[in-house]
């Protein structure tokens, strides 16, 4: 059966299939998908990374439906990503590899996700996507003059199902609220007439 197509929101992954993240922002990205998500989250980064999501700073509802799992090894990070896909009632699979995956391994996480109808998030470092992947989102923080939301830069550089595109958005990370911001379009004078 082929995945449903994404909503009209731009930011709503398609169901049952594995998309990928980078950038500096690429975990806002995730807390932001984590959040509007139902179901049990699967956080998967390798034992030794020490960066961790921090519960008091996680958008409301994530929380206490986060599981963190810590496998020693990519090999061991790999099988613990296509075993959660796999599991049905699991809402959201976010992980972070930290190597390349190969177009092989790419396909069998696509082949896990439609087996469990689970979503997958790659976090992944610049350079280090498959071209099995659904989507590839380059995620950014913005400056920003609010100081209780933050801007960010989205740009979905890579479709299977549709067009890319191209977002700033104003979210606040407690919620799944967010508003698109124009951005700041350039200013045409008239030509000056020659003398």
């Amino acid at each position: 059966m082929p995945p449903e197509p994404p909503a009209t929101d731009p930011f709503t992954l398609c169901p049952a299939r594995v998309h990928e993240a980078g950038g500096r922002g690429r975990r806002a990205f995730a807390l932001f998908q984590a959040a509007r998500h139902p179901g049990p989250l699967i956080w998967i980064t390798a034992a030794h990374v020490p960066d961790l999501p921090m519960l008091p700073g996680l958008p409301q509802g994530v929380g206490e439906r986060l599981h963190l799992l810590r496998p020693i090894g990519e090999i061991d990070l790999l099988w613990c990503i296509e075993e959660t896909l796999r599991a049905a009632p699991v809402g959201l699979v976010i992980a972070e590899p930290e190597k390349p995956l190969s177009l092989t391994a790419g396909r069998r996480l696509q082949l896990a996700a439609e087996a469990g109808r689970t979503t997958g998030l790659l976090l992944i470092r610049e350079g280090a996507g498959s071209n099995a992947t659904e989507t590839r989102w380059l995620c950014a923080p913005r400056a920003s003059n609010t100081p209780d939301s933050t801007l960010h830069h989205w740009t979905l550089n890579k479709n299977k199902g549709g067009t890319n595109g191209n977002w700033i958005l104003n979210w606040h990370g407690t919620s799944t609220a967010f508003h698109l911001v124009s951005e700041a379009g350039e200013r045409h004078q008239p030509q000056a007439t020659a003398r």
